[in-house]
């Protein structure tokens, strides 16, 4: 919707106009690729409060704004809508939200996954649609427009994925050792070994976002851009009081003046398997190893899983899938 709105204009002309835009806007509706997400910035809209007679329609914008104001990332909202544009084509969208069952979601999720022939979604599509559900209604329940969750005994479908074969402590150990004769490698393999960072994040590190104001208590800030929407994800995170040495050495050999680490991720990893060859270390050890040997040893530690989730910068969908893989890890049966 383009143009200022007349100040005149009733609020139900307003919503007319948006869920116009919901129907006929694939730039924000349609599943963005995983390689792109999708720019969704619109201006707080007020709408008439909600009820549960109000339609799925008219729930668009204001779970829109919802999704915004709790930080999750543009391809979440983008994902999200468009679920929503499924299940209300699904029901139809003038479908009172009180009036949908847990069968009627049921019934939708057994068509995106049957009803094309020689169309199958992948499972992890498949569970995030469960986990929109979960989303939309959980939201409908916090804002009492609905009394009971339809969505809250649904089973999310997700096979569990193949285990990776963790670093044991004298491997840990082995690799520091190697790495040390590189301040670079050290230095990289020490931030995701004691930071659980993602390859990305190490990339994003700015000299700044390194504090040793308290060497004893070096800490390192994640940070995103706002173009990401994920700002809800930036951290500090706390690492061994070793890592000062560790850094001010690596300041001495590359002194490094912006970016921590001026190379591409394909360096990143050339980086990392020089360490691993020294070390004569057998496993296939990526940086993302890494990142899982921190933290399952913090939940070795008592570290609790949400704190964890807060600790890794995970978002609430990506954490469905991770803390079962970290618990299976961390405490096998």
């Amino acid at each position: 919707m383009s143009g200022e709105i007349p100040q005149e204009q009733p609020q139900e002309a307003i919503v007319a106009e948006e869920q116009g835009g919901f129907l006929g806007a694939p730039s924000v509706l349609v599943e963005p690729s995983v390689s792109s997400e999708a720019e969704l910035s619109p201006a707080l809209i007020y709408t008439n409060p909600l009820t549960d007679q109000s339609s799925l329609a008219a729930c668009v914008l204001p779970y829109q704004q919802e999704l915004m104001v709790r930080g999750k990332s543009n391809y979440t909202v983008a994902c999200f809508l468009s679920d929503l544009k499924m299940l209300s084509a699904h029901l139809g969208l003038e479908t009172p939200v009180g009036r949908i069952g847990k069968e009627d979601l049921t019934d939708w999720l057994m068509k995106l996954k049957f009803g094309t022939k020689g169309t199958t979604p992948a499972p992890k599509t498949m569970a995030r649609r469960v986990t929109f559900l979960r989303n939309f209604f959980s939201w409908l329940i916090r804002e009492q427009i609905i009394r009971e969750d339809p969505s809250a005994s649904l089973v999310l479908e997700r096979p569990l994925p193949p285990l990776p074969e963790l670093l044991l402590a004298n491997e840990v150990e082995l690799l520091l050792e190697a790495a040390a004769q590189d301040a670079r490698a050290h230095c990289l393999v020490y931030l995701v070994l004691y930071a659980g960072l993602k390859k990305e994040e190490v990339m994003a590190l700015k000299v700044y976002h390194v504090d040793l104001s308290d060497p004893h208590m070096p800490m390192v800030t994640v940070h995103f851009p706002a173009s990401t929407g994920k700002q809800h994800r930036e951290r500090r995170l706390l690492l061994p009081g070793a890592f000062t040495a560790i850094y001010r050495r690596y300041q001495e050999d590359f002194r490094p003046t912006d970016e921590l680490f001026a190379c591409t991720d394909r360096n990143l990893n050339y980086i990392l398997a020089k360490a691993v060859k020294v070390a004569d270390i057998k496993k296939r050890v990526t940086l993302q190893l890494l990142r899982d040997t921190f933290a399952v040893q913090q939940l070795r530690e008592g570290v609790a899983p949400d704190a964890l989730r807060e600790k890794l910068g995970l978002s609430d969908e990506a954490w469905l899938e991770s803390r079962e893989k970290y618990r299976r890890l961390a405490f096998p049966k």
